[in-house]
């Protein structure tokens, strides 16, 4: 059967590939939902989402998105820029002035750095692009992401005691990698642009999403905490040990802690079909079911390759860390885009959006092909096994028009 262009019995084939890693046990359980055409054409869940416990993958099942939040704070952002709060060259320091000071790596070691001030100050365009010098704790590519772990920045094992305006001091007082704009580097940069959501619009970052993004846009599930009677919709997570498989790394209830740090890049929980709803807005050109949260120019400006002159991000530097294969790849305002799927070495379209999650999720967008996939699961490092690459071979291979 042909269903918005899709050969549904085609994607038996992307089925089985995800069925058997957890048919294996090397992931808890898979949630994959595919949208084209203005309909849900595919939504498989199987295995479980606490495998001890024999919990069943649902259509309800609340994960940790991680890194897909960097997207969602990327928008309440850019709402702020088209009210006409900020322009792109403005510095970030006329928001949060810890950073009027921040100088940038010169050389030396974690315990004696050498730094120098900057030549061109940190502008929200590269907070926004992940060109701006910050970086996360948990790499170890340079001297100053030792710094980040001894300062409790960005670490997963180290859970934030501080907030956002905290996280702002601690993060200002350390030195760029690289002066801002020369290079790419995943990092902290998306909770930079939460905290500049927050001193512009004068509201703390989950209030300003559920009120700007969540409610209009239908995502009753997604939050930065999920509530306690929601607990045991809640999945537990699981990191990838060498040569001990899967282990149990931390318990459904955590996800019903409130966080005292609200991380734009990181902290959300939600589900699929939310995420998916969040999907079907950029794909609708900024607008779901009549609501409007971006102009369809601003979507189109911020799913297009920012890096200065039409660089991929492997060409920018990017270090080994990453969401998803960079070959081929640049970056936009909150999002990779697809330049070269030959170069990527994966089916797809130029122009095609998407973030992955530390915990193994993905999503992308493709205007081209009006389609949008949400992939769901919860395993620690995302770079485990190719299963994004499964997915976007088994998603392609199934459209026949």
């Amino acid at each position: 059967m042909i269903d918005a262009g899709i050969e549904t019995e085609r994607l038996a084939h992307l089925d089985r590939v995800l069925h058997t890693y957890v048919d294996k046990a090397l992931i808890p359980g898979v949630q994959t939902l595919i949208w084209r055409h203005d309909r849900l054409v595919h939504h498989d869940c199987h295995g479980f989402v606490d495998v001890e416990a024999r919990t069943e993958v649902a259509e309800n099942t609340l994960y940790r998105l991680y890194s897909m939040t960097k997207p969602i704070t990327s928008v309440a952002l850019m709402m702020l820029y088209e009210q006409g709060h900020f322009l792109l060259e403005n510095p970030v320091s006329r928001w949060i002035p810890e950073f009027a000071h921040t100088e940038v790596w010169a050389g030396g070691t974690a315990d004696a750095p050498e730094t120098r001030p900057l030549d061109e100050p940190l502008t929200i365009h590269h907070v926004l692009t992940h060109t701006s010098g910050l970086t996360y704790g948990f790499q170890y590519n340079h001297p100053v992401d030792e710094l980040y772990r001894r300062a409790r920045l960005g670490d997963f094992y180290a859970k934030a005691d501080y907030d956002l305006d905290g996280c702002m001091e601690r993060l200002a007082a350390q030195p760029l990698q690289f002066a801002p704009g020369t290079s790419w580097n995943y990092s902290m940069s998306t909770d930079v642009c939460g905290a500049l959501v927050e001193r512009m619009s004068g509201m703390k970052l989950d209030a300003f999403c559920a009120q700007h993004i969540f409610e209009p846009l239908g995502m009753t599930d997604t939050g930065f905490v999920a509530p306690e009677a929601d607990v045991e919709r809640c999945s537990p997570l699981y990191v990838f040990a060498p040569g001990k498989g899967m282990n149990r790394l931390a318990s459904p209830r955590s996800m019903t802690r409130p966080p005292v740090m609200l991380s734009g890049g990181g902290g959300l929980v939600g589900t699929g079909s939310d995420y998916l709803r969040f999907c079907r807005m950029l794909l609708g050109g900024g607008q779901l079911d009549g609501v409007r949260v971006l102009s369809p120019r601003t979507v189109a400006f911020m799913m297009t390759n920012h890096l200065p002159g039409g660089a991929t991000m492997n060409e920018m530097g990017q270090a080994t860390f990453a969401e998803t294969a960079m070959a081929g790849t640049g970056f936009g305002l909150g999002f990779s885009v697809l330049e070269s799927p030959a170069e990527n070495g994966a089916l797809g379209s130029p122009g095609l959006a998407g973030w992955g999650g530390a915990a193994s999720t993905i999503f992308w967008v493709d205007p081209h092909e009006d389609l949008a996939v949400v992939f769901m699961t919860q395993l620690l490092p995302s770079n485990t096994y190719p299963l994004r690459r499964h997915l976007q071979a088994g998603v392609y291979q199934a459209l026949v028009d």
